[in-house]
């Protein structure tokens, strides 16, 4: 019955040690983690960057509204030749 309890108490503390360290590595991923969030969160409001990303936006919003309007236009021209054909 000594036995017993003597190994008990022998797993449960390799589990306390196993858990510890999983806690400390945890603990400094959530650190890591934090300090990148923060270190992009702070690149991203820097005026340059933020400028550069907005005219990349705004270039594409551009490009397709463009492309619609071709569309949109090869559409109305198709129509008015049908038109021309039909009289």
């Amino acid at each position: 019955m000594t036995d017993f309890f003597k190994n008990a108490f022998h797993d449960m503390k390799e589990s306390a040690k196993a858990q510890h360290e999983i806690d400390k590595a945890n603990y400094a991923a959530v650190k890591a983690e934090s300090k990148a969030n923060f270190q992009e969160k702070k690149a991203a409001g820097r005026t340059e960057k933020r400028k550069a990303e907005m005219a990349k936006k705004y270039a594409e919003q551009l490009a397709a509204a463009q492309e619609r309007i071709k569309e949109a236009n090869a559409r109305i021209d198709a129509l008015n030749k049908e038109k021309e054909v039909s009289k």
